[in-house]
């Protein structure tokens, strides 16, 4: 982050809609808590396209920085002062920053967040790749598989609008993309990194089609967790937690200028609340 946080911000929140469901209220509460930061409170707000300009313009010095979920990654842009080139990249941020000059400063921990989780369990660096959707998230999880993937990422979509699309993302990222009809994705599960980015439901026909050893599996999905891929997965899993859970890492040091944040701690925090979702 180019600048530093105001020194008496204390307020930071989830906006988007939505977000009733949202973990990200746990996850950063548990790194104030485990940082010592007593004053700082996180809470989660119903905000729409609609009522995203009023929201920041009600904003006052206390608050360090907001946490934003779909609608919002896309509509927040021209309210901002500055972008960071991973936001600009795929035109999303899901973090606003106001800095100590009193300015507000969008970022995308999600693509960092990907990344950062694929290294925790040793991926750094794949041949090809995998992804299945071609919705919002898509275009972060190629922004990712530029940095770890040093072929083709073949994307498998519902429809030739979704095609052009992906093919669009890629040549802006400087991804080679194959588009291939989603009829065909059971082929798709072969390649050593395959990245789910659907809603819930949309994979569960593959669960059948998955490979006696696999690579690789992210699934973006948490809740409900595992999705039947995930179970059926017989190599490595990671889900919608552990990209959660590390890009919220980043948004905790960008807006409370703390570093590092606990990741364990965090980690420890949204699995007893999923836990606590299913009783």
């Amino acid at each position: 982050m180019p600048h530093p946080v105001s020194e008496t911000a204390t307020r930071a929140a989830v906006l988007g809609s939505p977000i009733a469901h949202s973990l990200s209220p746990v996850l950063h509460r548990a790194a104030y808590a485990e940082l010592g930061l007593d004053a700082w409170t996180y809470d989660r707000y119903e905000v729409d396209e609609e009522g995203i300009a009023d929201f920041l313009a009600g904003l006052d010095a206390r608050w360090a920085g907001l946490s934003l979920t779909m609608p919002l990654k896309r509509a927040v842009l021209p309210l901002l002062d500055e972008v960071s080139e991973t936001a600009a990249s795929v035109e999303a941020v899901n973090t606003v920053v106001f800095t100590g000059e009193g300015r507000a400063f969008g970022d995308n921990t999600d693509i960092p967040g990907m990344v950062a989780a694929l290294a925790e369990r040793g991926i750094s660096d794949v041949e090809s790749a995998t992804v299945l959707g071609a919705g919002a998230t898509a275009s972060s999880a190629l922004a990712a598989l530029s940095r770890v993937c040093e072929g083709e990422v073949t994307a498998y979509v519902r429809s030739e609008e979704r095609a052009r699309e992906m093919h669009g993302w890629g040549e802006r990222l400087g991804v080679a993309v194959r588009t291939v009809d989603w009829a065909r994705a059971a082929e798709g599960l072969r390649a050593p990194l395959v990245v789910s980015t659907t809603p819930a439901g949309a994979t569960d026909g593959l669960a059948q089609a998955v490979p006696a050893s696999g690579g690789t599996l992210f699934d973006v999905l948490y809740d409900p967790w595992p999705t039947p891929l995930a179970a059926a997965w017989p190599g490595t899993v990671l889900g919608g937690l552990d990209l959660l859970v590390h890009q919220a890492v980043l948004q905790v040091e960008q807006m409370t200028g703390r570093s590092p944040a606990p990741p364990a701690a965090m980690r420890a925090a949204g699995e007893a609340e999923l836990r606590s979702r299913t009783v």
